[in-house]
């Protein structure tokens, strides 16, 4: 039940176009609190959410032209042709098809791989730790933003957040200004619903506060068998190459949707198609985004460290949960590993058997009056953070960072990364001190193991090398009217 409660309210939110999962998944947390749910049954209604919306992203897409989030940008070239084609009822169908294959192959991939991966992260120490951590504030970080500097600059701002609250070692308060309710440091779930959910209805005032209910026309609704068939190795091609940009941390859904999409459109050449209108090119992006949402949960629940920006928002549902990510997750926890995994199973089967019957009920949540439905998201916001905490104070925290987000994205400076400090920055410092305990104050215990090196080397290239291949990596071109709502 929760699962479809969960697939039902995902696709709604990526249909909705700048919203997104991450977004999603936020607002809905404190929700999940409240209604007193147990860690297996929040974690089987979240991940719902985020595999619904990653599936509903491809709607505004397909229809209007318009992503539901990034990684749904490239499913525009194809998809939107085909519409105008005459054809949006197939290309809808074929979205939803590849996504189930991406998500379920990448279920699968996380089935046998998390184990593995678990087993090699029981060597880790303080020193790799704190290495793991600082690998993925740079690849996170260097991916997410065009500016390596911004980058840097968010992640600094998100550790400097977590830093304040008591010194865990001195109990003296640190970055408090004197405030009573800062000694208990910063609530994970008040800077994320206040970044991700208050911000965005911020900017959608700004974009389109003066715009009516969007004009969507839908025709019959048929499956087209022939093209899904035509496309099936595009979709096992498509479901390896966006495992393995999941599971690589701070690559994500919107890496795996863009290479997988650059892969066929190489591999058919010039006479392919691509970009009018061809069943490969919304095959692609579309197995690639969703296979990338699985592989992304692999060092979320091994190590500890999210592969995206949606996966930092779950790890901190984890840690509110009082359940640590890593390697003894698996044998101290298996109910919500093993959980967590049926779910997606479920989740997937349950969207397919939804997304196809009831695209024309999705589609119709694109006819909403944006007057109704963004207070609508604010008044869920809300109610779900004071229903949790209980403290005014709270709540304008929760406009603060929505101020504070809003800002950010204005100067084109990364979110996520400002998440992922406040997530990890107490944890780094943890391991770091740990580390200069162990070796009475030697920094080169840092480097004194091969994991650790291979990891800050790791960090290095991560934080590098995006200055370089975006040089040689350029997107196909993207109409300004398809790229993303900010």
């Amino acid at each position: 039940m929760l699962a479809v409660i969960g697939c039902f309210i995902g696709t709604i939110v990526g249909a909705l176009p700048g919203l997104g999962p991450a977004n999603g998944v936020a607002i809905m947390i404190p929700i999940t609190f409240t209604m007193g749910l147990d860690a297996v049954a929040a974690l089987v209604l979240l991940t719902s959410i985020y595999y619904g919306a990653m599936y509903g992203g491809r709607i505004s897409s397909i229809l209007l032209n318009i992503p539901g989030d990034e990684p749904a940008m490239m499913t525009c070239l194809d998809g939107h042709p085909m519409a105008k084609a005459g054809r949006p009822g197939d290309a809808l169908v074929i979205s939803g098809v590849a996504s189930f294959v991406g998500a379920t192959l990448s279920t699968i991939g996380l089935m046998f791989l998390a184990p593995v991966l678990s087993n090699i992260a029981f060597k880790f120490g303080p020193a790799e730790y704190f290495a793991l951590y600082l690998l993925a504030f740079c690849t996170l970080g260097g991916i997410a933003s065009k500016n390596q500097a911004k980058a840097a600059f968010a992640s600094a701002l998100g550790i400097m957040i977590a830093m304040i609250g008591l010194d865990p070692n001195s109990g003296m308060a640190r970055l408090t200004g004197g405030n009573l309710h800062l000694y208990d440091g910063i609530d994970f779930l008040v800077a994320i619903v206040g970044l991700f959910a208050v911000s965005e209805v911020f900017f959608f005032i700004e974009k389109h506060g003066a715009q009516g209910a969007l004009n969507v026309v839908l025709g019959r609704v048929t499956v087209p068998w022939r093209d899904i068939w035509s496309t099936r190795w595009t979709m096992l091609r498509s479901s390896v190459i966006g495992f393995i940009a999941g599971v690589l941390p701070g690559a994500g859904a919107s890496l795996g949707s863009f290479m997988t999409y650059v892969t066929e459109k190489s591999i058919a050449g010039e006479k392919g198609g691509f970009g009018t209108g061809v069943p490969k090119g919304i095959a692609a992006p579309e197995v690639g985004n969703n296979a990338a949402a699985g592989g992304a949960l692999v060092p979320m629940l091994t190590l500890g460290v999210p592969g995206s920006g949606t996966t930092a928002v779950l790890l901190a549902v984890l840690v509110t949960l009082n359940i640590t990510p890593g390697p003894t997750l698996f044998t101290d926890r298996p109910d919500v590993v093993w959980g967590l995994i049926a779910s997606l199973l479920i989740a997937n089967f349950v969207l397919l058997a939804m997304n196809v019957p009831m695209v024309k009920v999705f589609v119709s949540v694109l006819r909403a009056p944006p007057a109704i439905l963004m207070p609508g998201v604010t008044m869920v916001a809300f109610v779900g953070i004071y229903a949790l905490t209980g403290s005014y104070f709270d709540l304008l925290l929760v406009v603060a960072f929505g101020v504070l987000g809003y800002v950010l994205r204005k100067l084109d400076i990364p979110t996520v990364p400002v998440i992922l400090g406040i997530l990890l920055g107490g944890k780094m410092e943890k391991q770091l001190r740990d580390a200069m305990v162990l070796s009475d104050g030697d920094w080169t215990y840092l480097v004194s193991s091969p994991i650790s090196i291979g990891l800050l080397v790791a960090a290095l290239l991560g934080f590098v090398a995006p200055m370089f291949l975006r040089r040689i990596l350029r997107k196909p071109e993207v109409p300004d009217h398809a790229k993303p709502v900010d």
